[in-house]
């Protein structure tokens, strides 16, 4: 019945979806498992991409030649760029989206993908040969053969799901658990654990009182995520709301307390730090007298409200008293409870730089089973283990992203090397060489890396191409067009800064902080040096390698410190338990580890600079 693939994936979330597209838009046959053809694509919580950090993830899956930027475009009811008054390392695009529409639009690009196939129903296992995996088993006595297959699971791995003292199975709401695979890759020797993450209860729309909230309207001149020129910014935005919890919120939320599963130890998992539930903010932080709540449309033809940051899994009859607390809840109607899950992860040490597991050949990892929270960086891990599996299929060099090369690179390096005690969240902080991973030139990092390994597209390559030429001619001419005082004064004294005596270029104007390119365009326009609009992501583009030059300057000479380090390999089979000079410690993570470099030993948790020392000297003798 089914053909031997050269990739099966297994899941059709963000991850899954991202690795399928990946490896057939390459040229595999790939087929596609999910147990629900309805639920593609399903945006599992929250209406929304992007934000900060995974804003620049999402742009990152698109220069790479991913769909998760073209899907949210097409699908967006309001934009917003983040962290506009700060500077451009921490501008982050985040979207809202139509949540049905998302959920359609990803499928019809699947189903518009080349060598993709699609079946309808639950893997229960692997089919694995002398350490290989060569298909998998399915619930309706299926084995299907495959070279390589990437698990992107999701909650789905013998998920549990809490609402107060009530507990059943399930992957998400109305969704059945999986089951067959944790219990099989234990005993093939991996090690499983759990986690927990939550979701906020669905409100009808139309008992809400909006007078009574803050409205937070999308940007005047929204952009939007993918390089593409198939994907328009959105048109006719829809507002989200703003409003608060209040001590009267949080006295009733108090009440439910002795059923909550996660204060009497139901829940074992381990949960977000970082998006707590309402529940635990309100215990964590008792001096927080109101915590902030988002009120999010679900979509354009629905009525149905996502309410960000009321996340909780306490009874039903405590949720609904305590939101009706809450200033514009006053007649809320609940569609659905919030509720807690736990679901089995491997915790993602067991992994190499390709998402390809240590124990495993040709076994790919991907997602939320890999310890992680959040579409993006499921989506970006996706996307790299769907590369991956199509090289490996094909005998070809990986392909893998390093710390100064992409969020996505961070990403995976963190997690394989430290692994994650808790759902793992991208933040601009993790990233030591931010300045350079910019959500403005993702397309420039990435696109031709992509392209050389066949699959960001010729058009998309020519474009970046294009853009980098443009770029450094904007910057060249900046240096040539000169302004008299005159003609630049009355702009400068506009913007309040500090006129000029002499005639001077305007390279030297816009290097000065309060000086943006389009007081430079509005010059140039004026005096004729030059006839029409700058294009706007060029300008962008220049203004920032200008104005940012000393800092790009400083982060590419550390960044080029760290890929020496890089450059410093180390042999799988290394026997760490022979250098005596490190200490016991040192010697038992290396070994768990296996660091193929010197640079990804030096980041594993707890290894000293004097341990790095020793081992350069070990492995150089």
């Amino acid at each position: 019945m089914f053909k031997q693939y050269d990739v099966i994936v297994v899941g059709a979330g963000h991850a899954g979806n991202e690795a399928a597209a990946a490896a057939a838009n390459m040229g595999s046959s790939v087929l596609l498992v999910t147990m629900n053809m309805t639920t593609i694509g399903q945006m599992s919580c929250n209406p929304a991409m992007g934000g900060v950090a995974k804003g620049q993830i999402v742009r990152e899956i698109d220069a790479l030649g991913g769909l998760s930027g073209i899907v949210t475009d097409k699908t967006t009811i309001q934009f917003r760029m983040l962290n506009r008054s700060k500077g451009p390392a921490m501008w982050s695009p985040r979207s809202q989206n139509d949540r049905a529409a998302f959920a359609e639009e990803w499928r019809y690009q699947l189903e518009s993908t080349p060598n993709l196939d699609f079946w309808q129903d639950m893997v229960t296992g692997l089919i694995v040969k002398n350490g290989q995996v060569i298909g998998i088993k399915t619930g309706l006595g299926n084995d299907v053969y495959g070279k390589t297959v990437v698990l992107t699971n999701g909650t789905f791995l013998n998920g549990l799901i809490h609402i107060g003292e009530k507990q059943f199975g399930g992957g998400r709401a109305a969704e059945k658990a999986a089951s067959g695979i944790t219990e099989q890759l234990v005993e093939l020797g991996f090690e499983a654990g759990r986690m927990k993450t939550g979701t906020p209860p669905r409100i009808d729309g139309r008992s809400l009182n909006y007078s009574l909230m803050e409205e937070q309207p999308g940007d005047d001149n929204p952009q939007k995520f993918s390089y593409h020129d198939s994907t328009t910014a959105v048109q006719d935005q829809l507002s989200c709301w703003i409003t608060y919890t209040n001590d009267a919120v949080h006295q009733v939320l108090k009440t439910g307390f002795e059923q909550s599963p996660m204060f009497t130890g139901r829940i074992k998992g381990l949960g977000p730090r970082y998006c707590p539930s309402v529940e635990d903010k309100i215990n964590r932080f008792a001096d927080k007298d109101r915590h902030q709540i988002f009120v999010e449309p679900e979509g354009r033809r629905t009525v149905e409200i996502y309410v960000n940051g009321f996340s909780t899994s306490l009874p039903e009859e405590v949720q609904q008293k305590a939101i009706r607390l809450i200033p514009g809840f006053e007649n809320a109607k609940m569609f659905r409870p919030g509720y807690a899950i736990e679901y089995d992860f491997f915790p993602p040490t067991q992994l190499k730089h390709t998402l390809e597991t240590k124990l495993i050949r040709g076994l790919f990892l991907a997602g939320q089973i890999n310890g992680t929270t959040g579409y993006e960086e499921a989506g970006g891990q996706g996307i790299m283990a769907g590369i991956n599996a199509h090289l490996q299929a094909h005998d070809k060099a990986p392909f893998t992203l390093g710390r100064d090369q992409a969020y996505i690179g961070v990403l995976i390096d963190d997690l394989i090397t430290k692994g994650t005690d808790e759902p793992y969240r991208m933040f601009t902080s993790r990233a030591e060489f931010r300045t350079l991973l910019r959500q403005d030139n993702a397309d420039i990092r990435l696109t031709g890396l992509s392209h050389a390994i066949g699959l960001a597209s010729e058009t998309a390559f020519a474009k970046v191409e294009a853009k980098i030429a443009a770029t450094a001619q904007l910057i060249k001419d900046l240096g040539k067009w000169k302004i008299t005082p005159d003609q630049a004064n009355p702009v400068l004294e506009g913007i309040g800064t500090a006129q000029i005596r002499e005639k001077t270029t305007m390279l030297n104007l816009i290097r000065r902080p309060d000086v943006d390119m389009d007081s430079i365009e509005q010059m140039a326009l004026a005096f004729g040096i030059i006839t029409e609009p700058l294009p706007t992501e060029v300008s962008e583009q220049a203004s920032i390698q200008i104005k940012y030059e000393d800092y790009l300057e400083k982060e590419r000479i550390m960044a080029d410190k760290l890929s020496n380090l890089e450059n410093i390999k180390i042999n799988p089979a290394f026997d760490y338990a022979k250098i005596s000079s490190i200490s016991n410690e040192a010697r038992e993570k290396l070994s768990k580890a296996k660091p193929v470099s010197l640079a990804q030993a030096s980041r594993i948790s707890g290894i000293k600079p004097s341990d790095i020392s020793i081992l350069l000297l070990h492995i150089q003798s």
